[in-house]
């Protein structure tokens, strides 16, 4: 599985060099606005595609954020798609201005990868949410609970980038992929789960704990 090693996505280089190239092909044809302007569309795409480090929560039982954004859902649904009975349901929307580059929640096995070809409606609506196309990943931890996190493109996002493959042992806060320009991602686990983020609330990947699941201990 590949795993970024710098600070700005892999993805993003050819992006920021297009992007450089021909700000400084502006400059050295003398035109300074639009050199400037490139200049500031550089940063902002570098901006996106940056890549930091993360601290990790060490708690076993804890569901940490798969991306940087706002919460816009969290309610329990009947989820017949990906974890097969009830879940609770969380979505992050994920702007523009969001670092892009989306973590595991929790560690455990790959069981299958779910891609969906469709629209690309704005994501945080409801049109987005059910006909928009995604990538979704359906893992186990190592309690043994269903774990799905799904990847959606939106209006300006129209490619989703996941490096998990079926089989993979993934650990919780590794990089497993990016949604270019603004999306959205949604988690669904078992309904039963401690809840610890609310509506409108604002997490990010690798370190914000979204839920803690029961294990059996703490099911007796």
């Amino acid at each position: 599985m590949l795993k970024p090693k710098v600070p700005v996505a892999l993805e993003g280089y050819p992006f920021i060099g297009f992007m450089a190239f021909v700000t400084i092909v502006l400059a050295l044809l003398g035109y300074t606005l639009l050199a400037l302007v490139g200049l500031l569309l550089t940063a902002f795409v570098l901006s996106f595609f940056r890549d930091p480090e993360r601290f990790v929560p060490e708690d076993e039982d804890a569901l940490i954020s798969p991306a940087d954004g706002k919460i816009i859902v969290a309610r329990k649904v009947q989820d017949d798609t990906f974890t097969g009975g009830e879940a609770f349901k969380l979505s992050i929307f994920m702007n523009v201005f969001n670092v892009h580059v989306n973590r595991n929640p929790m560690s455990g096995t790959v069981e299958r990868i779910v891609y969906q070809p469709g629209k690309f409606y704005a994501a945080d609506t409801e049109k987005g949410e059910l006909q928009n196309e995604y990538c979704g990943t359906v893992m186990k931890t190592s309690a043994g609970h269903k774990v799905a996190f799904v990847q959606i493109a939106g209006l300006i996002a129209r490619r989703i980038i996941c490096w998990l493959e079926n089989g993979d042992t993934i650990k919780k806060g590794e990089r497993m992929g990016l949604i270019r320009f603004g999306s959205r991602v949604d988690l669904y686990f078992p309904a039963d789960s401690e809840i610890h983020v609310q509506m409108g609330q604002k997490v990010r990947a690798g370190e914000t704990i979204l839920a803690r699941l029961k294990t059996p201990e703490t099911t007796k």
